[in-house]
């Protein structure tokens, strides 16, 4: 029992966090008829479509399918880090950075397994930390890249185009750093990529997928974007996808990493209790005015940019600061921006012996690309 108890703290290190500082932050704030409202049932439900789908595609092959060719076509380590970061960092500028990363870093997994063990082990570490890095970089450029930019867009009276010009300047030093990165990693292995043996029949993948299969998880796939962008209720999406996969291929629930839904959940019951401690908040009101950006950064390691966003925003006027400091404050922690955690958990999940070392990695990458953001702010 002992040794069962020690295994699941070491798999779900995050998780068990999470739960007690859920726990401890109920001792501040005892459960009352507010709890409910932490939890952002929304992103939850979104987020395991997500995750049906995403399992879907893989389980059928097209994952696999999509790396042979991307491989045929990337003859260099530099060329393959750089598109798989790259993929990230712009499409997390339309379906957001949890998005992006739910998709995105799967398919690392996937491209980089196909090079055999050496190379995977070689690269899974930096590549998904840069992975990371972008989403949370390359989203922070629209108002639907991620959760609080949506709510300043509404809240703040800017136009598309004044969000943009104001996160742009960022985003474009944000991008130089990350080609720079990239090339750099990929320079570590000076070799022309070779696909393993045993990947390199395409029949292998036609055997696996059915048109009518690929068609219908991308068609959900379309649904959860529709429903991220608000065109869709996400109720009305959670439930189709339910019955579709119940339907078609129940044994996809298996495939959901439900230990990340239940530390989404611990933190939203953390964030929200530390959010209604009067001490918190006093000191937090005391420190704002004129300091927007940096107390958002700063707020952000401990509460994560969306919840400092919400907190924040109801102790001043000035949304732009607020707007820059919230997406510089998802660098640094791994709860900076929830949507690190999905990386986390498939590095846990894929490459558990490696979880102290991704995790050094991922804060030391955080603190150069914060550092040299907030620089830019200074000047």
């Amino acid at each position: 029992m002992k040794k069962k108890m020690l295994e699941f703290l070491k798999k779900e290190t995050v998780l068990c966090v999470a739960l007690m500082l859920a726990v401890f932050s109920m001792f501040l704030v005892p459960p009352d008829g507010i709890y409910p409202e932490y939890i952002d049932f929304r992103t939850l439900a979104i987020l395991f479509c997500l995750m049906c789908v995403m399992a879907g595609l893989q389980k059928i092959g097209v994952f696999s399918w999509s790396a042979q060719k991307l491989l045929k076509r990337v003859k260099s380590c530099s060329g393959l880090v750089l598109t798989l970061v790259l993929l990230c960092f712009f499409f997390s500028m339309l379906i957001t950075n949890d998005v992006a990363l739910i998709t995105f870093v799967p398919f690392a997994f996937i491209v980089l397994r196909m090079l055999g063990t050496e190379m995977e082990n070689r690269l899974i570490l930096s590549v998904v930390v840069l992975q990371t890095i972008a989403a949370n970089l390359g989203s922070m450029l629209t108002p639907i890249g991620n959760p609080q930019n949506l709510y300043f867009y509404g809240r703040a009276g800017l136009s598309v185009w004044e969000f943009f010009m104001l996160m742009l300047p960022y985003t474009l030093l944000s991008l130089l750093l990350l080609v720079v990165l990239c090339i750099l990693q990929g320079k570590r292995c000076q070799q022309t990529l070779k696909l393993e043996e045993t990947f390199s029949q395409e029949s292998f993948f036609r055997e696996k997928m059915t048109v009518y299969r690929i068609v219908l998880y991308l068609a959900l796939f379309l649904l959860c974007l529709l429903a991220v962008g608000h065109i869709l209720p996400w109720q009305a999406v959670f439930l189709a996808v339910l019955v579709i996969i119940f339907v078609t291929d129940r044994n996809i629930f298996t495939k959901v990493d439900y230990s990340l839904l239940l530390t989404f959940i611990a933190f939203f019951v953390f964030i929200g209790n530390i959010g209604r401690v009067p001490a918190f908040c006093n000191f937090l009101q005391s420190i704002i005015s004129g300091r927007e950006t940096y107390t958002a950064i700063i707020a952000s390691q401990v509460i994560s940019n969306v919840p400092a966003a919400l907190l924040l925003s109801g102790f001043t006027d000035n949304m732009a600061g607020l707007i820059v400091g919230t997406n510089l404050g998802g660098l640094g922690t791994l709860i900076a921006s929830m949507a690190s955690l999905i990386s986390y958990k498939h590095i846990a999940k894929g490459k558990g012996e490696y979880k102290g070392r991704y995790i050094l990695l991922f804060t030391a990458g955080n603190i150069v690309f914060l550092a040299a953001l907030i620089l830019m702010n200074l000047l």
